[in-house]
């Protein structure tokens, strides 16, 4: 279960890939979430069942929330699931309260939890409470960062052992789809949709003061802050050599094409985006938020910087990589090799049948005891 599936993010990317490698493995696989989405004929192509909750959005609505959890339970009744496996933060309250109703054994991965900054005060509280408040309600938590798992136990979220780090993973590609970063001029590419916390203006305002270099970047997403940001770039002088390509089902291409992966944001959880520049060879720089230093190996496969993106610490870096193409080569090829051995799909795919198998067990347990 998952809130959304109308944009392409982590979480939707995850719950494809994980309900069709189970469909592929003999499993029978339900998807329920609120919305339609670029990914759902995906889904329903790889054999997995569609269903629409209707009601289920991202803000906090009570009374269509309701509606959200009667149509939930309705259709979590007709499916009668061995596991509940929620994603994102509304359906993972909602999911949490129906799995115990029902009493199906139930996880909740957290792509980032919702309390951890970027908000007003007020609503990180309300936040954090509501997931202390329904922690209980699941068998395990997976967090996709280290980070978010000390997190969860130092804020009382979830004691040690009932929270578990599981970093994403993502497919591999063939060699013919891997980047060659020390090719001049380097191109940059950013992988992101164009809304908060992603820094987008960031990076163009940094990038400005670098005019005097050769180079030309990509910036693939669409989302509200498409329109302003071209407007900036505009501003900026720099709209000849930016292209935005809009939203891509497949970025492996225009990755191969690049030769310096950038992610900035304000807040993230263990970004794929940066695992997928890594898979295509490229140098990464990313801001130092979340699980990214979990992912990125300070001065082997790039560089975590600031997230005062308009200070020199990012300028410095961008400077370095555009004008050595030998250091791109050499961070690239490592952080191809960590892509290899920390962050494949089967890995992550691995982990998680195991932690599976282990809370239908335990379920099974607490019945007998």
């Amino acid at each position: 279960m998952i809130t959304r599936m109308d944009s392409i993010g982590g979480a939707q990317v995850h719950v494809r890939d994980m309900a069709s490698a189970m469909v592929a493995a003999g499993h029978e696989v339900h998807v329920l979430t609120g919305s339609s989405g670029p990914f759902l004929p995906v889904l329903e192509q790889a054999g997995v069942h569609i269903r629409t909750i209707p009601g289920m959005g991202r803000n906090l609505l009570p009374w269509r929330d309701l509606t959200a959890f009667v149509a939930m339970v309705r259709s979590l009744r007709e499916v009668r699931p061995d596991l509940l496996s929620l994603h994102s933060s509304k359906a993972g309250w909602l999911g949490r309260a129906a799995g115990r109703w029902l009493r199906v054994p139930t996880l909740f991965t957290a792509h980032g939890w919702s309390f951890s900054g970027g908000l007003p005060l007020y609503r990180l509280k309300l936040y954090r409470k509501l997931e202390q408040m329904a922690a209980p309600w699941c068998e395990r938590i997976i967090t996709v960062a280290e980070q978010d798992r000390s997190l969860a136990v130092a804020l009382g979220i979830a004691r040690e052992g009932e929270v578990v780090t599981i970093h994403n993973g993502v497919r591999d590609v063939p060699p013919s789809v891997r980047a060659r970063p020390e090719q001049i001029p380097p191109r940059l590419i950013m992988v992101a949709r164009f809304q908060e916390p992603k820094d987008h203006a960031g990076l163009l305002q940094v990038l400005a003061s670098l005019r005097h270099l050769d180079w030309t970047l990509d910036l693939v997403g669409d989302g509200p802050l498409l329109a302003s940001t071209k407007a900036l770039a505009r501003r900026l002088g720099l709209h000849e050599r930016i292209d935005f390509p809009g939203a891509c089902l497949d970025v492996a291409p225009r990755l191969a094409a690049a030769q310096i992966f950038i992610l900035l944001s304000r807040r993230e959880g263990f970004p794929r985006s940066i695992l997928e520049g890594m898979r295509a060879g490229l140098p990464v720089v990313a801001s130092a938020v979340g699980g990214v230093a979990e992912a990125v190996e300070e001065g082997v496969t790039g560089y975590a910087v600031s997230v005062n993106h308009t200070g020199g610490d990012l300028r410095s870096r961008l400077l370095e990589l555009l004008t050595d193409a030998e250091l791109r080569r050499t961070m690239g090829e490592a952080g191809r090799k960590r892509f290899e051995t920390s962050f494949s799909f089967e890995t992550m795919l691995e982990k998680t049948m195991v932690l599976y198998d282990e809370v239908m067990q335990l379920r099974q347990r607490r019945k007998e005891s």
